[in-house]
């Protein structure tokens, strides 16, 4: 008996300690997106977390191996702070093997609050950098 619970014990203090370590990297202030290639066949496309630093959008563009973003083809809001699977509806069709870049977008030059306002080149509620770079992860459609 005493073996099992100090095996849970220890288990748990692993969990605890992974989960705690994964959870201060993203508290460092680091804004981001992490996602991974996905099916979208379903119309959608989704961010496994976003860390913002203020609130703003999850913005979904086109894009290829040059790695510019391109026209927006979906968006999403989200909040300051640590944000898990944000999902954004896809405007129009996206087939397999198609490039997408997930960016953080701000809500911030715009005319209305929580209304997305961005048109590619805009400064309203335009892209979020950090140290100069993009917010951002490309995925590939699967």
């Amino acid at each position: 008996m005493k073996n099992r619970f100090t095996a849970s014990a220890k288990t748990f203090c692993l969990f605890t300690v992974l989960t705690t370590a994964s959870s201060l990297a993203w508290a460092g202030h680091h804004l981001g997106v992490k996602a991974t290639d996905q099916d979208v066949s379903g119309g959608t496309v989704s961010a496994n977390m976003i860390m913002a630093g203020d609130n703003g959008w999850m913005v979904v563009h086109r894009t290829d191996k040059e790695m510019k973003p391109g026209p927006v083809v979906g968006y999403s809001p989200v909040k300051k702070g640590n944000n898990s699977d944000v999902t954004a509806i896809l405007t129009e069709p996206v087939k397999s093997g198609e490039m997408l870049m997930l960016m953080l977008h701000g809500e911030a030059g715009g005319m209305k609050t929580g209304i997305f306002e961005y048109t590619l080149g805009a400064k309203e509620d335009g892209p979020v950098r950090e140290d100069g770079k993009l917010v951002m992860s490309v995925i590939t459609a699967k």
